[in-house]
């Protein structure tokens, strides 16, 4: 599979889900995947409650001579709801499983390559994991509310308002590959400044992984099981394209 392309990116998540298959991983998976499945109810439950009333605003709101577009607009309501529901299950996962997600992603390296990442202590690596997802929500939060603004404007917009849900996607799939391979960047604590300028550099895989996990997310079910392949995928991401400055 050659390097950076987007074919490259989705074979990392492919073959990340591949790996959970092994044994050896299993006892690694079970406490992540018991938090997305509370996670996922819960979430779940709050989407099916509000999507009708959050539909039901936005078309009493379209004024009348607009009414045409009302198939266009629910299509991309419902696209925009379903991004900001993988994202925000996504993140609100990530920030509770971040230590098992990290001893996941280093027994996945230790499986693929043949070494290990610096050991450490599981006391010692969930105080700095943590630290890690709070600086990458952060990030994601203050970056986010600026493509959000850009997407407000660009949906008021004729025509620049079709852009709306490819702007979520584009960034939503470099966020979902900044999350998930920063487990192993971690793992190795390389800065987190220093993984995204590395991100960069493959942009295919870059948004071919992202933007598969990001589908996977928005997925009631798949989304269960999306997370545990993202962070194996990501590990083979690390190791095939982003190990090297």
């Amino acid at each position: 599979m050659p390097a950076n392309s987007l074919f490259s990116g989705f074979h990392y998540l492919l073959r990340g889900a591949n790996l959970l298959t092994a044994p050896s991983l299993r006892p690694f998976i079970l406490v992540p995947l018991l938090i997305n499945l509370t996670l996922f109810i819960i979430a779940t439950t709050i989407l099916i409650q509000q999507f009708d009333l959050a539909l039901e605003w936005l078309l009493e709101a379209l004024p009348g001579w607009l009414d045409f577009l009302a198939w266009i607009l629910w299509f991309l309501f419902a696209l925009v709801i379903l991004l900001v529901y993988g994202y925000s299950f996504s993140a609100i996962t990530n920030l509770i499983a971040a230590p098992f997600y990290g001893l996941l992603a280093e027994k996945v390296e230790a499986m693929v390559s043949g070494h290990a990442p610096p050991m450490e202590s599981f006391t010692q690596m969930i105080p700095r994991t943590l630290a890690r997802e709070l600086k990458k929500l952060w990030y994601f939060i203050v970056r986010g509310l600026g493509v959000a603004l850009l997407m407000l404007v660009f949906s008021f917009i004729p025509l620049l308002n079709v852009l709306v849900p490819i702007i979520g996607l584009l960034w939503g799939a470099w966020s979902m590959s900044i999350q998930y391979a920063d487990y192993t960047a971690d793992n190795h604590q390389l800065p987190f400044t220093r993984l995204r300028k590395r991100l960069g550099r493959p942009v295919f895989s870059t948004y071919g992984f992202g933007g598969l996990v990001m589908l996977g997310t928005m997925i009631p079910v798949i989304n269960i099981l999306v997370m545990p392949a993202a962070v194996a995928g990501g590990t083979l991401f690390w190791l095939n394209e982003l190990q090297r400055d």
